[in-house]
């Protein structure tokens, strides 16, 4: 194989994807990469990303890659895509690497590493002999993964791309009295995580923050400081904004969708 480096250390590979845990696609994805690499160590990261939930599936990895190792390879497989001719791609920055299709899937990646390099996987000896039209992700980027954490070379696997899907990964607006983001994710337990950076919040007097009829009149710690059912908002552990309830499920109780607007206002 062209490029191939064994590395002296096994790589981690992590695997996100909207599988869920019923059927063997999962497990299938496993075996592709461990056939390639033996040594290799995979951790999952989650198969319960909503079914096409390119937007929370950015946000999650966004939030989980900066734990793991130089050299790690997440694989991200949320592809609604598939059979199309969206590219598959591979992605370095900051020691790390992504496979995953060209579909905004990686947004929050390129806007924390807008000098990343990408490549486009069209190298068919790194993919399996046989590629069908629905599960790229057993014959392209499972196999892409793999070799990459057997340390083949980056950018001998495909074609450097600048034309790739940036996705959608929303900036909050500021002023000097306000900042307005939105809900940007929504956890297993219903908090609604916006993308407010809890920095901005520091050193300013709030005066409310307010989405849609809703108003709250300070910053709680955590989420028992509050009666059980109460509403609140708080600087969660994704460091950001976010709205919850007290032994409640926000989105459901308060009617919070993504997207939904949230405004900041600090006292004059």
């Amino acid at each position: 194989m062209s490029g191939f480096r064994p590395v002296n250390e096994p790589r981690t590979v992590t695997l996100l994807t909207d599988f869920g845990d019923q059927d063997a696609y999962v497990g299938i994805l496993k075996g592709v990469i461990s056939t390639i690499n033996p040594g290799v160590r995979m951790i999952d990261i989650t198969h319960r990303i909503q079914q096409g939930d390119i937007r929370s599936a950015s946000f999650v990895i966004n939030q989980a890659h900066s734990f793991f190792p130089e050299g790690t390879v997440h694989l991200m497989v949320v592809d609604p895509g598939v059979g199309t001719d969206r590219r598959p791609i591979a992605v370095r920055a900051d020691s790390q690497f992504w496979v995953a299709p060209d579909n905004g899937v990686l947004a929050h990646v390129y806007r924390l590493y807008p000098n990343a390099e990408v490549i486009h996987l069209d190298r068919s000896e790194f993919r399996l002999k046989t590629v069908s039209n629905t599960f790229h992700g057993r014959d392209i980027f499972a196999p892409a993964a793999a070799w990459l954490s057997n340390g083949v070379d980056f950018l001998s696997m495909g074609t450097r791309v600048s034309d790739f899907d940036r996705g959608y990964a929303p900036k909050p607006q500021c002023t000097d009295d306000s900042i307005r983001g939105e809900i940007i994710y929504i956890d297993h337990f219903g908090n609604c995580v916006s993308n407010l950076p809890g920095t901005w919040l520091k050193d300013k007097p709030l005066d409310c923050v307010q989405m849609q009829a809703l108003r709250w009149n300070r910053l709680d710690q955590t989420y028992g400081h509050v009666s059980s059912g109460e509403s609140l908002v708080l600087i969660g552990s994704h460091k950001n904004l976010e709205i919850a309830v007290c032994n409640g499920n926000a989105a459901r109780r308060l009617n919070v969708h993504m997207g939904d607007q949230v405004n900041v206002y600090f006292k004059k």
